[in-house]
């Protein structure tokens, strides 16, 4: 455990997950997805960078906001995680030109903000364990209003490869009528979309990827390598080895997105970033992995890994 100053806690943590964004995106070469070498046509790599400076101010909202909670000024069903990913996400389309770059990470990041501000608030010591207690809560409690305001950040980012759900699908436009009536909170939402959702499945397992995956490997690699972007882009092959990419389920259907891990996991199995023969591996793999569709890419694993970067950051990690 890290010992963490009483003051400015809310700013910390907007820092450490801007820190977490900038270089989740950064790590290179991360098969499949933009990074510092290798931008989308429509995406570049200045894009992500932007797009940081652009949510810093909502998750510092969202972390102070859980202070607030531990001094009992609120409830953790008033954090509006919600409103933070919707006003996250309108804001990053005014910094840059691609509406949609980290609509992912921002739903993951967003409730980590609000408990990391709660735990940091609670004990002078932070604690990884706590910090997953409090999300647990933080992600449990949220509210129909929540639900409408993360169904408007999608309308304002517009995704692809969101599929279609069997109820309260968000292109349906009764859906956010229904959920208010119904009284279906954003919780609930991911329950029903995270059998082909790895995002929506996080929030509703406590985060399992994050912490038992992704977290502990990510500082076995740092203490292996002593180089963030070697340590970064492992964990990103490690967790796209054990978890199918489920955008690329969605886009290009379950077995490509199988063939994808069974790929990332061969790299990491020759040395990946560590030996010539896994960055000759590594390096074609993520040639392999653009096309002009993005058919092919990884962006929920990406998206997973800043949140794995963002706990290591927040206990005390720092490049």
């Amino acid at each position: 455990m890290i010992p963490q100053p009483t003051n400015g806690v809310a700013d910390r943590v907007s820092q450490c997950l801007q820190l977490a964004i900038l270089l989740e995106v950064s790590a290179y070469p991360k098969p499949g997805n933009v990074h510092r070498t290798v931008d989308f046509q429509e995406t570049k790599y200045e894009h992500f960078l932007a797009s940081a400076v652009a949510v810093a101010p909502h998750l510092r909202k969202a972390a102070e906001k859980g202070t607030s909670v531990s001094t009992e000024d609120i409830t953790l069903d008033r954090i509006n995680i919600g409103k933070t990913i919707r006003d996250s996400v309108s804001d990053v389309a005014v910094w840059q030109r691609d509406k949609n770059t980290l609509l992912g990470s921002i739903t993951l990041l967003a409730p980590i903000a609000a408990a990391a501000g709660l735990t940091m608030a609670n004990k002078r010591l932070f604690s990884v364990n706590a910090l997953r207690r409090n999300l647990k809560s933080v992600a449990e409690a949220t509210t129909p209003k929540d639900a409408v305001d993360f169904y408007d950040a999608i309308a304002i980012a517009k995704p692809g490869g969101l599929g279609k759900a069997p109820r309260l699908d968000v292109n349906d436009k009764a859906s956010k009528r229904q959920i208010l009536a119904q009284g279906t909170s954003l919780y609930e939402i991911f329950m029903i979309s995270s059998p082909w959702d790895s995002i929506a499945a996080e929030w509703t397992s406590s985060f399992h990827v994050t912490f038992d995956i992704g977290y502990p490997f990510f500082k076995a690699q740092v203490d292996k390598s002593g180089d963030v972007n070697t340590a970064s882009v492992h964990t990103f092959l490690k967790i796209l080895s054990l978890v199918p990419d489920t955008l690329i389920a969605r886009k290009a259907g379950r077995p490509r997105a199988e063939w994808v891990s069974k790929e990332a996991g061969k790299v990491l199995g020759v040395g990946g970033l560590a030996t010539s023969k896994g960055k000759d591996s590594l390096r074609k793999l993520d040639r392999e992995l653009h096309d002009a569709r993005h058919k092919l890419n990884p962006g929920t694993t990406a998206d997973i890994t800043s949140a794995v970067l963002a706990v290591a950051i927040l206990e005390g990690y720092r490049p």
